[in-house]
């Protein structure tokens, strides 16, 4: 019988404690396959004439029972399940044809016609276990699924398992018709609790659920909405976070800016509302005050909110006051970082921030207008070994120099614009800081776009890695010379 021919396997999860399984093999494998049956609390027998390291270990400490020498029948009697994890074909399939004629359920690796059950690739979260299986004639792909899973259940599912475990029987005795029961679930698994938990707020947690255990008219629950202020990094969807990956696919209402990238945008839930809310330099056609009543308003309707800010929601995101104007409205939130600005464009161009023989430090900067310009610090921004990354600076090239230059920065301190970081029309205008407005503007630079300025700009020339080589002007020993423009 081959994989394409297996009839369709039984899902089940088999309680081994103290009960006996034999693994025929000492080498990696029956390693891993002993591992994972003693997390189970398994008795596990390993069969081999010798053991690798850790498996000797194990049998010294008395954790495994070795019973050294070739494979023999009567080793079979007692167990519950044998796995054969041997390199030599002839062993393994003796060991499956004695399992079959002891009524023992066998598992040969790699073999789905000599297997009687196979070991499926695992997500575990405390009591909540997820299997995936291809039946023995995929493995890889159920690998793959099982990692796309770990995107989607977080650590807090093991605590809201053991919650729910706990509260059972009360459970079922607060809802006893399984339809209402069910209706509770989904009001209870998609309101705060699990928000809580995932916040390490268990007690409050286990209040709510106590709230809602206590009798009453299920009929007037109202639900509590929530805003979740999530990083979308700098525009390539790779650099998502898990978190952010797992709050966008819980979203029934995404706020999000401008700059987040249609790829970003096209990983949330699919039927979720999507708001687009972006300012930029002269067009604010949403107001501040606006974005902060949309989301008052949504969570106040009992939907799960997610502000969807390119970058970094705390680094000139304005983050702070959304949440100060959430917690005065009682809106319960949290915070997902993303990947700001910053290190994603300096990554992207080669250029590392800090160096141990450039720049003992880095400043973050913002630069969108002239009021901001203004209360900057610009005798400590013009030291030299240090790195100033500039945001929302397009605008105001020119007085950027001017000031840097007034305050005693060398006007040979190398600088990188890097235009649409980390997205494939990534460009990056490199030279020094006496022509950055020029060559800003003959390369016609637009937002979104960073500015690198220090010593380890000049990295950019090197090590840029991402995308087309630099344009504008190398430097190299604090001289310029003229780059290839066809590059």
């Amino acid at each position: 019988m081959s994989a394409e021919t297996a009839p369709p396997l039984y899902p089940l999860f088999a309680d081994l404690r103290g009960r006996s399984v034999l693994v025929v093999g000492g080498g990696a494998v029956a390693r891993r396959k002993a591992e994972a049956l003693l997390q189970a609390g398994a008795r596990v027998i390993v069969n081999a004439p010798a053991l690798e390291p850790d498996l000797a270990a194990w049998a010294s400490d008395g954790r495994i029972t070795h019973r050294a020498g070739r494979f023999r029948r009567e080793w079979l009697r007692g167990a519950w399940l044998a796995i054969a994890a041997t390199d030599d074909p002839a062993i393994n399939r003796e060991v499956a044809e004695a399992a079959e004629a002891q009524r023992v359920w066998v598992n040969v690796v790699d073999d789905v016609e000599l297997s009687r059950f196979q070991v499926p690739a695992r997500l575990e979260r405390g009591a909540l276990q997820i299997a995936v299986s291809s039946g023995g004639g995929a493995p890889m792909l159920a690998r793959l699924v099982r990692e796309r899973l770990e995107a989607q259940f977080d650590e807090s599912f093991a605590a809201l398992a053991t919650l729910l475990a706990r509260r059972r029987a009360r459970i079922r005795a607060r809802w006893p018709d399984i339809g209402a029961r069910r209706r509770a679930f989904e009001r209870l698994l998609t309101g705060p609790l699990q928000g809580l938990l995932r916040r390490r707020h268990h007690l409050e947690a286990e209040r709510l659920l106590e709230a809602e255990l206590r009798p009453g008219d299920d009929s007037g629950s109202a639900a509590i909405g929530s805003v979740a202020l999530v990083g979308a990094g700098p525009g390539d969807p790779g650099l998502l976070t898990l978190r952010a990956l797992r709050v966008l696919n819980e979203a029934d209402v995404i706020l999000h800016d401008r700059l987040v990238s249609a790829e970003v945008l096209a990983l949330a839930r699919r039927d979720a509302e999507r708001i687009t809310v972006g300012k930029q330099a002269g067009d604010h056609r949403t107001t501040q005050a606006r974005i902060h009543a949309l989301m008052v308003e949504h969570a106040q309707a009992g939907k799960r909110v997610v502000r969807l800010k390119g970058g970094d929601p705390f680094v000139f995101g304005r983050g702070g006051e959304e949440l100060e104007h959430l917690r005065a409205h009682g809106i319960d939130y949290e915070v997902v970082p993303g990947i700001t600005a910053a290190l994603a464009c300096a990554a992207y161009a080669g250029i590392p921030l800090t160096h141990r023989d450039h720049a003992q430090s880095a400043r973050l900067v913002t630069a969108h207008c002239k009021a901001s310009l203004d209360t900057l610090d610009w005798a400590a921004l013009a030291q030299e070994h240090q790195t100033l990354a500039v945001y929302m600076g397009v605008a105001m090239l020119d007085t950027l120099r001017a000031r840097l230059l007034a305050h005693g920065r060398d006007p040979r301190t190398p600088f990188a614009l890097v235009e649409n970081g980390s997205r494939p029309e990534q460009r990056v205008i490199a030279g020094t800081l006496d022509e950055l407005p020029a060559l800003a503007e003959r390369y016609a630079v637009r937002a979104p776009a960073l500015l690198i300025l220090g010593e380890v700009a000049a990295f950019a020339q090197t090590l840029h890695w991402f995308g087309a080589a630099p344009l504008g002007t190398a430097v190299a020993g604090g001289s310029p010379g003229v780059l290839d423009e066809a590059a």
